[in-house]
């Protein structure tokens, strides 16, 4: 595969594991709301690693294909106060709910369940936030208001 072929490829990846992620946050909620255990660990693990691979990608993404022409924001007028305080909130929270998430798995796994529980109170929605966002980002700068081939 290409430099250019990844270029494409890899945003609609990194939006499909934000998609994926959020789902499977969802069914760990729903699945601990039912007090199924094993199923809420599998989900929430999964989320986890889905997570982690978007990460990678992501960073592949930006670090060594990015033509950064490519991420500039075509919107025009009164989308972007939508956009930019919505990519902004996106980004601070992924930072801040990356050691969140890692910290309530450890606790989880090592059954610490009421620190687990008090930072996934946190974590959770936080999460949720940034897997959601990471979508709508993608929907915004590559498919509503995209590079066009002359600009």
């Amino acid at each position: 595969m290409s430099t250019d072929q990844l270029r494409e490829l890899l945003p609609l990846l990194n939006a499909c594991l934000n998609s994926v992620s959020a789902v499977l946050l969802v069914c760990g909620w729903l699945m601990i709301k039912r007090r199924w255990i094993a199923a809420h660990k599998r989900c929430m693990l999964t989320a986890l690693v889905v997570s982690a691979l978007f990460l990678a990608s992501y960073l592949y993404y930006h670090l060594a294909l990015q033509d950064p022409e490519l991420s500039k924001f075509q919107g025009q007028g009164w989308i972007r106060w939508v956009y930019f305080p919505l990519l902004i909130s996106h980004v601070i929270l992924a930072v801040v709910v990356t050691p969140l998430a890692l910290v309530t798995a450890y606790l989880g796994l090592r059954n610490r369940l009421s620190g687990h529980v008090r930072i996934a109170r946190w974590a959770l929605p936080l999460w949720l936030y940034v897997s959601v966002t990471g979508v709508v980002v993608y929907v915004m700068l590559y498919q509503l208001y995209p590079r066009t081939p002359a600009g």
